[in-house]
């Protein structure tokens, strides 16, 4: 390796690919075995130091992206690992369980809905019957869909499905899980960029994400007595399967781009925040919010 090729690796600006991408489109909910370039979830990066060892966690979305790079990480670092998964999103989902089995923890993928009100209320159990507990909640599982013609644009199927995905199931999920959690139990939900400067082609999606910070803020201060904490990460622009599944070819190729680093994040960016706020090293660590946005200032 020349000099050039590991100052590249050491400068967050080089480490990953910089747009202009391929130009590429998938149907929702995409797959990250047809993204160009592939995903980085950590697979041969993401070393654990037993940090969440005997833990259990359920993470939702935790086929692809994200939600899989945080499995992964939180496997290494010693926790058995529940998700939930779309039908359609088998195949993923099959990959993330061999890679939590080959870090030598439990893997429980649960297929469902999330805008289910039955799946979320037995989802918790479920983790707690098959695994032995639940000690740690991500939030994860999102929908969006780019509406470049605005507000005029979004159907009410369009709306009712975004605010059912990123809403209600993580109000259904979160409330069926305080009958398992316990003192010291963290719940992290994914928040984003979105909350705080809206793109106006995402507006339905950047209003559920808003939301979120306020449910994290407002949960943290009603569960502090009981030891639990709440907290959230607000990723910025991340290469995952929702892009090319969501957003138009143009804005795919030039995906991240606005970012003071140039270039979106890889999941393996994102998960060691998760894997902080889930750690006793947050133990003080309630209602805050994580921002890993690639250097655009949040508030």
């Amino acid at each position: 390796m020349t000099s050039a090729d590991q100052d590249a690796q050491r400068n967050p600006a080089q480490q990953y690919p910089r747009p202009p991408l391929p130009e590429q489109s998938q149907p929702h909910p995409g797959s990250g075995e047809h993204m160009e370039p592939r995903p980085d979830h950590g697979e041969t990066s993401y070393s654990g130091s037993g940090r969440l060892t005997g833990k259990f966690a359920l993470i939702t979305g935790g086929d692809s992206g994200i939600g899989r790079a945080v499995a992964l990480a939180f496997a290494r670092e010693g926790a058995d690992i529940a998700f939930c998964h779309l039908p359609e999103e088998r195949a993923d989902a099959d990959t993330t369980a061999a890679l939590i089995a080959q870090a030598g923890r439990r893997a429980l993928p649960v297929a469902g809905d999330l805008r289910d009100e039955n799946f979320c209320k037995h989802l918790p159990e479920r983790c707690v019957t098959e695994l032995g507990g639940l000690d740690i909640l991500v939030n994860n599982a999102a929908y969006q869909m780019s509406q470049p013609d605005g507000l005029t644009a979004i159907t009410t199927g369009q709306f009712d499905r975004v605010m059912r995905t990123n809403l209600y199931g993580m109000f259904w999920l979160t409330k069926a899980a305080l009958h398992h959690l316990r003192p010291g139990a963290a719940v992290i939900n994914s928040a984003s960029v979105q909350a705080y400067k809206p793109s106006p082609h995402l507006l339905d999606y950047a209003m559920t994400k808003a939301a979120i910070v306020a449910f994290t803020q407002g949960l943290a201060q009603q569960l502090a007595p009981e030891g639990i904490r709440v907290n959230a990460v607000a990723p910025g622009p991340v290469w995952t399967p929702l892009i090319p599944a969501t957003m138009d070819q143009e804005k795919v190729a030039h995906f991240g781009e606005q970012s003071p680093l140039g270039r979106p994040a890889q999941p393996a960016e994102m998960a060691p925040a998760y894997v902080f706020l889930a750690s006793p090293e947050a133990s003080y660590i309630t209602g805050e919010i994580l921002n890993a946005t690639g250097g655009t200032p949040l508030p």
